[in-house]
């Protein structure tokens, strides 16, 4: 494992931020709720399937009173095409009564209460804190676990241990951001199968740990 020198990462943010100032999520959200209901979808599903069928969903259900009062089995004939849609309709109806009976309806902007809720785990908690409530933590999914090691942005093998190298390594200044320019660049540039290194803008600092 080659880790990339302070002054790297520096370099490597930098260029980043240069070419995308203000990265956006590709899950579409109105509210902390619809972001964490998303959220919830979003695993081991793409963020545009997700988006296909939140769309019609959140028209009617954009509050975990409107989730609620429609019940599991119309909320399953809305996502039933998104995979492991019974578990994940189980935790969103779950999630929301918690929310209302706990935390008066409200999401929370805080870790452990947000991991109290069904289906949440730390990474989506750190997504909602992240997106919604412009807190610096590092949700790491599967593209940031794979990435990050690579490039040599940060060592470790598990989400866990990859968040907090990556939060005692990057710059704090970059740390709103970060964790979308490695997702990005993980999904776009650094793909699992064929990276397009001749495009990638970090060639020069990368690591390459791993190939």
């Amino acid at each position: 494992m080659v880790l990339l020198s302070d002054s790297e990462t520096e370099e490597v943010f930098s260029r980043w931020q240069a070419a995308n100032p203000s990265p956006l999520p590709e899950l579409d959200f109105f509210n902390a709720y619809t972001l964490l209901v998303a959220v919830v979808l979003s695993a081991q599903a793409t963020d545009k399937s997700v988006n296909k069928y939140t769309k019609p969903l959140f028209e009617i259900a954009d509050t975990p009173q409107k989730m609620v009062e429609m019940g599991q089995d119309k909320l399953i004939s809305y996502i039933k095409s998104i995979g492991l849609y019974k578990n994940k309709a189980a935790h969103i109806i779950g999630l929301s009564k918690k929310l209302i009976s706990d935390f008066d309806g409200i999401v929370p902007d805080d870790r452990e209460k947000l991991m109290s809720l069904p289906g949440v785990g730390r990474k989506t908690a750190n997504v909602v804190l992240n997106v919604y409530f412009h807190k610096p933590t590092m949700p790491v999914d599967t593209h940031i676990l794979r990435v990050a090691p690579k490039i040599g942005l940060a060592e470790g093998t598990t989400p866990e241990s990859v968040e907090k190298s990556l939060v005692s390594r990057i710059p704090e200044k970059y740390m709103l951001n970060a964790h979308h320019w490695i997702l990005l660049h993980g999904r776009y540039v650094c793909t699992a199968r064929n990276p397009k290194c001749e495009d990638c803008i970090i060639k020069d600092i990368c690591k390459h740990n791993g190939d």
